[in-house]
């Protein structure tokens, strides 16, 4: 029997939610950075969304890859494309979406450390408290227990095709791929989305 994760199906309207959070909190804590880094890919629209609220016009990317696959909360990671701009006495905060095992954003923080910036924040929209790192503000913590594959709007497509290509040799058909995701991963995916994931027989 194939494993399939517990997920959560991640709204524009939560992403919101959180991205106001987030703001708030860097506000109230050091204010606001003169350089946002998104940890691209899934730190990328995040970062976005906060140099919008936090009026930050200076925006840059690194990409630290993660080399575990979907629905797995473990794996390696490693910078794979440097920083793109100079942060050199500047006040830096990286932004990535989530922190699970916390590798991806510990490793992008180093990196932007030898770039000598003024002052090194970082931020997470989520931060699952298993986590080896601990970013400087996130929008909300998730216990351990509560830990899910959480599938951002960003990535939606990925997601469903990795999850539908594992459920296929259990569930044979969409519809019963589509059952597979409800049962085991406990989201609802539209009909036409398992089909169109599903691809050719």
């Amino acid at each position: 029997m194939t494993e399939l994760p517990i997920c959560t199906l991640v709204s524009w309207k939560d992403i919101d939610r959180w991205a106001d959070t987030l703001a708030q909190e860097v506000l109230s804590g050091s204010g606001a950075p003169e350089t946002i880094v998104g940890l691209t890919r899934g730190g990328w629209v995040p970062s976005r969304l906060l140099a919008d609220r936090l009026e930050v016009k200076h925006l840059a990317a690194l990409r630290a890859q993660h080399w575990g696959v979907t629905a797995t909360p473990n794996g390696n990671a490693e910078i794979t494309e440097g920083l793109t701009t100079s942060v050199k006495g500047r006040k830096v905060l990286v932004v990535d979406d989530i922190t699970d095992t916390g590798e991806s954003l510990d490793l992008a923080m180093e990196h932007v450390r030898t770039k000598e910036p003024l002052t090194l924040e970082s931020a997470t929209l989520l931060h699952i408290s298993h986590s080896t790192y601990v970013p400087t503000y996130y929008a909300e913590d998730v216990p351990k227990e509560r830990w899910a594959w959480f599938v951002f709007p960003w990535n939606y497509w990925e997601d469903i095709r990795t999850l539908v290509a594992k459920a296929r040799p259990d569930g044979k058909t969409p519809s019963g791929v589509r059952q597979l995701l409800r049962d085991r991963c406990r989201i609802e995916v539209p009909e036409e989305d398992v089909l169109r994931a599903f691809g050719p027989a």
